[in-house]
């Protein structure tokens, strides 16, 4: 039997599930009312969801869950998060209260410059190539005013385009090197549609476009957030636990295995807010990785010190986010996201983003350098484990109380669950 299939877009959702069970799920009879379990009763809510993506079938739900008591800036902020991962809501939650106590979070926006590339081969002499450019650059700017007016109303649209020589890395490769300021749109469809235009323009016989795209490594578009105390408020024990938290911050500074590892948890923050408000968590996660290997070698996206008995941590990162257009406005819950947040400017939701994933952080560091990153993660593991064994409200009460402490595995708690059924 032919497991491929032709013209399968053109089925309707049923036909398309009805052909998937039968070609390749015939085995797993659960699987036609799990997709069906998570379609939408709001048949005008199902079509938006339909409409995102291509040969939709059902909907693949993450919780939706706010962590608290967050000062950035003096201001109040509770910060919508949607993750699966255990303990990142929970980690939030507890380092925003405690910072909330030593003056907050500090964060500011250093530059919002974003870039797309036109990238064409030229084998001819570049001082011929360069006299075109300046010639037709005033009438690259001209071509794209149809596309620019909106944004320049704005107060945004092209800074600048540059012809850059990139032949030492490629031969005959050069690129038009265009820089933007989109203001709240994060503006990729925005970028896109003037590199097109700017590259039909520029094109002539002797030069070929190879393609026109906006770029994710965003170095220029950069925000910076920050928290700091006197050691001695940092508790007790606090200038044990300061130079822990700063060794364990050099470690990553000087070794990629555990750089790797520290920036993902900064991501766990980072992208439960970026996917709540309907922005793009995969470009942001190359820009920011990206970044993060900017010298050469890779390493850790934030940073400690201590001077003068004063304890500060901070994060530098590039962030492209958008609070206007995409799914932004069109997601209800990305929607009601942006509405938790007071509506804020792409400026602003860049620093609640970064506060994000420096209080992530904090969080991790803080559990590695004293009790251990597993007391927290055991906790939500072991309840997980309860759930798949289908443990009763009781019997998880009085398991957690039992096990609390203790080493979590699935047999070790399958075990328990049988003993107390017995008892």
């Amino acid at each position: 039997m032919s497991k491929t299939i032709t013209g399968f877009s053109k089925l309707t959702k049923e036909e398309k599930t009805t052909w998937l069970i039968k070609n390749f799920l015939s085995d797993y009879p659960e699987s036609k009312p799990i997709l069906n379990q998570y379609l939408n009763s709001n048949t005008k809510l199902q079509q938006l969801h339909d409409e995102f993506i291509e040969n939709s079938i059902s909907n693949f739900y993450l919780p939706f869950a706010i962590a608290p008591n967050f000062i950035i800036n003096d201001n109040a902020y509770v910060l919508p998060m949607a993750i699966e991962e255990s303990s990142v809501v929970a980690a939030a939650s507890l380092v925003a209260k405690f910072w909330s106590k030593r003056g907050g979070f500090k964060a500011e926006v250093l530059s919002t410059t974003k870039i797309g590339q036109v990238h064409f081969m030229y084998a001819g002499a570049y001082l011929n190539l360069e006299t075109y450019f300046n010639s037709i650059k005033p009438t690259l700017l001209k071509a794209t005013e149809s596309i620019t007016k909106n944004m320049r109303k704005r107060g945004g649209g092209i800074l600048d385009i540059e012809l850059r020589d990139k032949t030492s890395d490629l031969d005959n490769y050069y690129q038009l090197h265009v820089t933007f300021e989109t203001k709240d749109s994060m503006g990729a469809n925005f970028i896109n549609s003037c590199l097109e235009t700017i590259a039909n323009t520029f094109r002539k016989d002797d030069v070929e476009i190879v393609m026109s795209i906006l770029s994710n490594y965003i170095p220029d578009c950069l925000v910076k957030a920050e928290v700091s105390c006197n050691i001695d408020d940092l508790g007790e024990n606090g200038v044990e636990f300061a130079n822990k938290f700063y060794q364990a911050v050099q470690i990553a500074h000087v070794e990629p295995h555990r750089a790797v590892t520290h920036n993902k948890g900064i991501m766990n923050g980072i992208d439960a807010v970026v996917i709540a408000t309907g922005n793009d968590f995969r470009a942001v996660e190359a820009g920011v990785h990206a970044y993060a290997a900017k010298s050469g070698k890779y390493k850790s996206l934030s940073n400690c010190s201590i001077d003068n008995g004063i304890f500060k941590f901070w994060i530098e990162i590039p962030l492209a986010l958008g609070t206007v257009g995409g799914l932004t406005t069109l997601h209800p819950i990305s929607k009601l996201s942006l509405n938790l947040l007071q509506n804020p400017s792409a400026k602003e939701l860049m620093m609640i983003v970064a506060v994000a994933g420096l209080a992530q952080n904090f969080a991790a560091l803080k559990a590695l350098t004293t009790t251990g990153i597993q007391q927290g993660h055991m906790k939500m593991h072991l309840n997980n484990i309860l759930n798949q064994l289908e443990a009763t409200k009781e019997e998880k009460k009085t398991l957690i109380k039992t096990l609390n402490n203790k080493q979590i595995t699935h047999n070790i708690v399958n075990n328990a669950l049988q003993q107390l059924r017995i008892k």
